[in-house]
């Protein structure tokens, strides 16, 4: 209803928000936010945050583009490129449980050394990307779709089907919904997070693919609002930060949600420090109903449909009542 209510007012605000350009340039850019967001979610859905993610797919981008130019396969490009990403994903993981370091400190951290490895890589100037092979597989089309259309699509699909019927989905829900619990039911509480933070990373890389094949060059700077927009992406969507709740598939709602808000505010010319007060309010308004005191509200309200639909059920369904006259009710005499 909200992704629906947002397209209806951008089509009013601007004559340009629903010409098929348009549209293909939201749809690109959910895709890359979209892939990032799933990724997020397996972290917050264990009471976890990674703050990371742009930093790591900016690193991706500029792997890519120097591995590229100095002439090694796209095969081995690809592959390097997603192991490096998930590195940092596992690295995060080993700070939390091991390191005993909270998520937001030790995320945080690791966005400072991984952009600084980025910064030293790229080594002061853009990289630009001029193989044909690499940039069709994750910024060419597919018979009539775009590849990044497809690719995101496969990653909410896979991590829907992850979390809802694997094992390994089901503790990471109970994980965030009672740790502790978890533990004493002998879960492998450490192994699963740190699994959730490297498959985190991963999905970054991979959103780094696609973005250097988009853009066509490898750039440090890349992807700097990518880890705040995955976050309101994962909250808008009904993630809580205390963890166990939401799925990916209503993430990759709260992607196109912020996605569309973002483009509609470009069209408007709106300045960069209004929309970043738009989206801090956004996510400020999506915790409060998800995590904070308007979670109470949000469930009052869900007991007042259902209630109005228990006391409407029976009178739709009900028989007609046939009263019976007093004679009816005498006994019969045998």
């Amino acid at each position: 209803m909200a992704v629906a209510a947002i397209l209806i007012a951008g089509s009013a605000i601007s004559p340009y928000f629903l010409t098929s350009r348009n549209i293909s340039s939201i749809v690109l850019t959910i895709a890359v936010l979209s892939v990032v967001a799933v990724g997020q979610f397996l972290v917050i859905v264990t009471a976890g945050i990674d703050l990371s993610v742009g930093a790591t797919t900016a690193l991706t981008t500029v792997m890519t583009a120097v591995l590229l130019r100095d002439g090694l396969p796209v095969a081995a490009v690809i592959g390097t490129s997603i192991a490096v990403s998930s590195a940092v994903g596992l690295v995060n993981g080993l700070l939390v449980v091991y390191g005993r370091i909270t998520p937001f400190i030790a995320t945080l951290g690791m966005t400072s050394v991984v952009q600084g490895i980025a910064f030293l890589v790229q080594n002061g100037t853009l990289v630009p990307i001029n193989n044909k092979d690499f940039v069709a597989i994750f910024a060419g089309t597919i018979g009539p779709f775009r590849s990044e259309v497809i690719i995101f699509v496969v990653v909410a699909l896979a991590a829907a089907a992850l979390m809802r019927w694997s094992i390994f989905g089901r503790r990471l829900y109970a994980l965030g919904g009672n740790p502790q619990a978890a533990r004493l039911s002998g879960l492998p509480v450490n192994r699963d997070i740190i699994t959730a933070y490297l498959l985190s990373g991963l999905l970054a890389g991979l959103a780094g693919l696609m973005l250097a094949a988009q853009l066509h060059e490898g750039n440090s700077l890349l992807g700097s609002d990518l880890a705040l927009n995955s976050i309101a992406a994962a909250v808008v969507g009904g993630a809580s930060l205390f963890g166990g709740t939401s799925t990916p598939l209503a993430a990759v709602f709260g992607g196109l949600l912020i996605g569309t808000i973002s483009n509609i505010l470009d069209l408007i010319s709106m300045p960069v420090q209004g929309q970043l007060l738009i989206k801090g309010a956004l996510i400020l308004v999506a915790v409060y109903f998800t995590s904070g005191a308007g979670l109470s509200i949000r469930q009052r309200i869900r007991g007042i449909f259902k209630n109005r639909r228990k006391r409407a059920g029976p009178a739709q369904h009900s028989d007609p009542v046939t009263v019976k006259s007093h004679d009816e009710l005498q006994p019969v005499k045998r």
